[in-house]
């Protein structure tokens, strides 16, 4: 688990094939690899990778087909920047939001225009994610937690502030860049249960617990979203 609040901002500095898998070595740049062995997670602009090897500074990380046909890794090549974060520990501050690491599509970058000392970003994204994404809710974008401005069809708006502009690769976005994207957990866990069929229109379950339906959502002020889906 991870929060998207880049801890550092790191370097492809090589990849090879391994049958079919890559395998990419990572400087690591500022961040502290001595909490790296090989064994744990690394979110590299976003992905859950698990580290195979440590050398200095330097991780090496394996990167499967299904994640090259899933995310942007298969656009990163040596001297490319990347997004790093370890993964939560107990006790950590939760600065951004809960993110998986498990990449729910790849995005593209539309539009980039000052805001102030900012930038404002336009990101297309698949029809199918499109549902999960509402003004002021949380994205994850190539692993860095951002709220998002707002929607519209298949697209959504987010701003950036100079501080991440600065430490993560956003700063080096262009039109057309493709982006990893992770849509915010809760989305799809209230989308699974109001999908549970009966048990919508029931006021409680066995034993007198409450259900969680439409009505009880409504209750507590998640009824915009409803009004919007129909």
């Amino acid at each position: 688990m991870f929060t998207g609040i880049v801890r550092a901002r790191g370097r492809i500095t090589g990849r090879v094939s391994r049958g079919g898998d890559w395998r990419y070595r990572i400087d690591c740049g500022t961040l502290e690899t001595a909490g790296l062995p090989p064994g744990a997670s690394l979110a590299v602009n976003g992905v859950c990778l698990t580290v195979v090897e440590r050398t200095g500074r330097e991780v090496a990380v394996d990167v499967s087909q299904e994640t090259l046909r899933c995310t942007t890794f298969a656009d990163l090549a040596p001297g490319c920047a990347v997004n790093l974060e370890p993964a939560l520990a107990v006790g950590d501050a939760l600065g951004g939001h809960f993110v998986s690491g498990h990449v729910d599509g790849v995005g593209t970058v539309t539009a980039i225009a000052p805001a102030g000392r900012s930038r404002e970003l336009t990101i297309a994204l698949p029809a199918a994610l499109a549902r999960y994404v509402a003004p002021k809710g949380s994205i994850c974008v190539d692993g860095v937690s951002l709220t998002v401005n707002e929607v519209q069809d298949t697209a959504f708006s987010v701003n950036i502030i100079p501080h991440t502009l600065e430490v993560t690769v956003i700063g080096e976005y262009a039109v057309g860049r493709r982006v990893n994207l992770e849509v915010d957990l809760l989305a799809r866990y209230l989308e699974r249960l109001l999908a549970v069929g009966p048990c919508q229109t029931r006021e409680a379950g066995e034993g007198g617990d409450p259900v969680v339906d439409r009505a009880l959502l409504r209750n507590y002020g998640f009824e915009q979203g409803f009004e919007q889906e129909g």
